[in-house]
């Protein structure tokens, strides 16, 4: 673990070399192709070091940030061509990078909270430096207050865990309180995480950051970012069982509710970026009601869901900026009747959003069936609002889909487009891992 702790150490002095942006990219790859060879089909803890070690969970999601992180570098060609800083906008990217790696592979709760919250700080820089609009010092003060509020009780929660039991490491934590007034313990614990997520209430900072983002922030937010959350969720569970049992029902209410109402949101959404935001909150509500069932279909259906979404979401956004790098602008108004103006994105809008609507045989079917086994298992009655989840997620899909590429073209556009090179292999990037690890679903579902 601390090899490639170390490899991304070294690769910070190099993103300042000559044509180091594009070395970077590929030694990223080159790391995320190392590291996918590591793994072994334990469930334990493998890799253990004093205080770095991973399991299947830890290494899903680590694997997703190398990969994302590098099909970032890919995807923001634009800020190497028009040398706006790029080369401490890698030096961004990789110290970003490093904080996530510690973060999923932490095994003390102290010192996942601290690279948890260390890496806001990279993301803050990300919007604010390269971001577009002015309101962008506004989403970033969004994001790092919401983030920073829920986050101080986990703190108590963290020092009151070490007062009681004198040790912070996950092994030695399970269902260790037995207490039943815990009350304010299990809220600070998870509210820090439920913001992250985010869940509908607690949501507003999300779709703001994903706007006045660039694309790598974007991709970031959407592809790694909220699975910090659920990562958390699983672990801190372990630690509050008996309380998660009584309290859990209210997250799964607010959640689906709340994943319901998001959907509609996202049917009158006139900005791409927003839209598919929008469309995240929804997907991250069925993972939070599939973890606060807390049973076995449920905790490998959101895990299978969160890697899911963050290639799906991620890829999305790609093909958002896309268009947006052509026309100049989000609105649907104007990229509307894109099949005539980039003929060629046209079928990759339609694999990613097919993918996005959860249909086979993408890695999101397999998340979102186990997700209805185990919340219709925790209560029938959930039955209505997952079908009303389930169809509208589809209706916003299609609304996105038809809307952007078919129908009569902005009547300011007298011409056409081919994608480059470079951006069909980052949608390819996306989508074959998406659909292909359901060949290999053990990886997903046989972690516990």
């Amino acid at each position: 673990m601390m090899s490639f702790v170390l490899m991304m150490l070294s690769l910070m002095p190099v993103s300042f070399l000559t044509n180091g942006f594009w070395m970077v990219h590929l030694i990223l790859l080159m790391m995320s192709f190392m590291f996918m060879f590591m793994v072994n089909n334990s469930s334990m803890f493998m890799f253990s070091s004093y205080f770095l070690g991973m399991d299947l969970i830890s290494f899903g999601l680590i694997l997703l940030s190398f990969w994302i992180c590098s099909l970032m570098m890919m995807a923001s060609e634009s800020i190497y061509r028009s040398k706006f800083n790029y080369n401490f906008f890698s030096l961004n990217l990789i110290s970003l990078l490093l904080l996530l790696f510690m973060s999923f592979s932490s095994l003390n709760l102290f010192y996942f909270y601290l690279f948890f919250e260390g890496s806001l700080i990279p993301t803050l820089f990300l919007i604010i430096g390269w971001g577009y609009q002015p309101e962008r010092l506004q989403a970033g003060i969004y994001l790092l207050f919401y983030t920073l509020f829920a986050s101080l009780p986990m703190l108590v929660g963290i020092f009151y865990i070490y007062m009681k039991n004198n040790c912070l490491m996950y092994f030695y934590m399970n269902n260790m309180i037995n207490i039943n007034g815990m009350y304010l313990l299990y809220i600070s614990l998870l509210v820090a995480f439920l913001v992250k997520m985010p869940m509908f209430l607690v949501h507003l900072w999300l779709p703001k950051a994903h706007v006045e983002a660039p694309i790598s922030g974007s991709m970031i937010l959407a592809g790694i970012m909220l699975k910090l959350g659920g990562y958390g969720i699983i672990r801190v569970l372990n630690i509050v069982l008996n309380m998660a049992y009584k309290l859990s029902f209210i997250w799964v209410v607010i959640s689906l509710l709340g994943g319901f109402l998001v959907s509609l949101i996202c049917l009158r959404q006139m900005d791409l970026k927003s839209l598919i935001a929008y469309s995240s909150v929804s997907h991250m509500s069925l993972v939070i009601a599939g973890l606060m069932t807390m049973t076995y279909w449920g905790y490998c259906g959101s895990y299978s869901l969160m890697i899911a979404h963050g290639l799906c979401s991620s890829g999305m956004f790609c093909l958002a900026n896309i268009l947006y790098e052509r026309t100049g602008s989000r609105s649907m108004l104007i990229n509307k009747g894109m099949m005539n103006f980039m003929p060629s994105m046209c079928l990759w809008w339609f694999l990613l959003s097919s993918s996005n609507m959860a249909a086979p045989p993408s890695l999101n079917l397999l998340g979102e069936i186990s997700l209805l086994n185990s919340i219709i298992a925790w209560s029938w009655m959930s039955m209505i609002l997952l079908v009303l989840i389930s169809f509208f997620s589809a209706a916003y899909t299609l609304y996105l889909y038809s809307y952007s590429q078919h129908g009569e073209m902005f009547s300011g556009l007298y011409s056409s487009s081919n994608g480059s090179l470079r951006e069909f292999i980052l949608l390819m990037l996306h989508w074959i891992p998406l659909n292909f690890l359901i060949l290999k679903s053990e990886l997903c579902m046989l972690w516990l």
